[in-house]
């Protein structure tokens, strides 16, 4: 499991306007880091993904997006994995 893992992050880091890549477990702790994106923000992209899912409708997995003038970040929580994708917008 983890060179697939691996191997979906180096994936996701060669898409266009992709700068950073935090993955973590439904502990928070951290399974893969890329480019800007450090293992210290596992923990807290796990908990705004859990108060996103408190908050969505029929409690579905909504994406979280955090919107800054020189970086966006996607978080999304699916089957105990969080993954936060760092952009440029």
């Amino acid at each position: 499991m983890e060179k697939e893992l691996e191997r979906q992050l180096d994936e996701t880091m060669s898409q266009s306007g992709v700068v950073g890549l935090v993955c973590a477990d439904s502990k928070g702790l951290c399974l893969g880091a890329r480019g800007n994106g450090t293992a210290y923000a596992a923990a807290h992209i796990t908990t705004l993904a859990n108060k996103g899912r408190e908050l969505a409708p029929y409690g579905s997995d909504p994406v979280i997006i955090l919107e800054s003038p020189g970086c966006n970040v996607l978080i999304k929580q699916q089957g105990g994995i969080t993954l936060a994708v760092n952009k440029i917008p």
